[in-house]
């Protein structure tokens, strides 16, 4: 049975002023007017299974919000951090309720927040994945064609052909790659055999059990305690007690960097992972100065900038590659180049104890 697992804890920081604590990137209608990050998300897997086989990993301050943004999943089905521990303890938590749920369902695991364009296409690599990780202990990610050389993402370094599913090639995966900076982008671009890391997964929960317990040992004992209390009137105490202890590590540097069997299969649906403000761009259409518009504007001179308002006319002379956000309580203005830093401007209002702001 597919299981998705959608990922929706984080608070979407370079979003700031429009995300907050309260009101994170993935309940935002950031690219569907209509719809959510996190609904679309929903809505577009729902196609591969039904709404009691979704679960959403979320944290506690989230769940009510989660609930009045998808009122067709099960209470039952969301499965709360009690604190933040990266994704290999959120992963592993959440295996432990579909464990038992279907001991052998296949979790397609999917952040909340991602562009997909060509939806058809998206389910069919989806499915293609779904067969090879029932083949044997697979453990398979969908990796991204490059069009760029991108610095904002990871990389996936395939080279042997595994097989082929459905008309999608499969690779055996030789590496995971952090970051690059541009001239390493350039040359992995050129390379041929890289793909950008998309974040998604899919594998059987009795094989990431297993991996768990090969090379995240500490994360399995602990995995072990909160599996024997789900279900208990103990299961709140016990899952944050045991949380608690867990490292922050990502299911990347955890399990993908170290174990064998790993396969990718190439994704071209129209994908954007939509991390910051100037990601709109790729997906809002631009006017004749190459700005892209939403709420009133009026410029002149003004070019290749992104303004995101409020209700209230906001009026720009002379300006390109700049980024103007209103909300009702904060307004953002930076360069767009430098965009990646406006998480650093929660800190900054933070430290300065501005946390009505956040």
């Amino acid at each position: 049975m597919i299981t998705p697992l959608i990922m929706a804890g984080g608070v979407g920081s370079r979003f700031w002023p429009l995300s907050r604590k309260d009101r994170p990137k993935q309940f935002l209608n950031l690219v569907d007017k209509d719809r959510s990050m996190i609904q679309a998300t929903v809505d577009r897997i729902s196609k591969l299974t039904t709404h009691d086989n979704i679960f959403i990993a979320t944290s506690q301050e989230y769940v009510e919000k989660m609930q009045e943004h998808l009122p067709e999943i099960p209470s039952e089905n969301l499965t709360v951090e009690p604190m933040r521990r990266n994704t290999a303890a959120c992963i592993g938590l959440a295996a432990l309720y579909i464990e038992k749920k279907d001991p052998e369902g296949v979790m397609v695991v999917l952040p909340s927040d991602h562009l997909i364009i060509d939806e058809e296409r998206f389910l069919d690599t989806v499915q293609a994945a779904v067969e090879v990780a029932e083949r044997e202990d697979n453990l398979v990610t969908i990796g991204i064609e490059p069009s760029h050389p991108e610095t904002g993402y990871g990389y996936i370094n395939y080279e042997n052909k595994y097989s082929e599913v459905s008309g999608h090639e499969v690779f055996e995966v030789k590496a995971f790659t952090e970051k690059p900076n541009r001239e390493q982008a350039e040359r992995f671009l050129q390379a041929g055999t890289y793909l950008w890391n998309s974040g998604m997964f899919v594998w059987k929960v009795s094989t990431i059990r297993k991996m768990f317990e090969m090379h995240m040992p500490e994360l399995h004992e602990g995995l072990e305690r909160m599996k024997s209390a789900i279900g208990t009137t103990e299961e709140t105490e016990v899952l944050k007690a045991e949380f608690e202890k867990l490292d922050d590590v990502s299911i990347d540097y955890g399990i993908m960097e170290k174990a064998e069997d790993i396969y990718v299969i190439p994704g071209s649906f129209g994908w954007d992972d939509i991390g910051s403000w100037p990601a709109l761009e790729r997906v809002e259409k631009r006017d004749k100065q190459g700005n892209v518009i939403r709420g009133h504007h009026i410029g002149i001179d003004t070019k290749n900038t992104i303004v995101h308002g409020n209700g209230k006319i906001i009026t720009t002379v002379g300006l390109d590659d700049i980024v103007i956000v209103d909300t009702e309580d904060a307004i953002l203005i930076c360069d767009k180049k430098r965009a990646q830093e406006v998480k650093e401007i929660r800190n900054l209002l933070k430290s300065k104890g501005l946390e009505n702001c956040l």
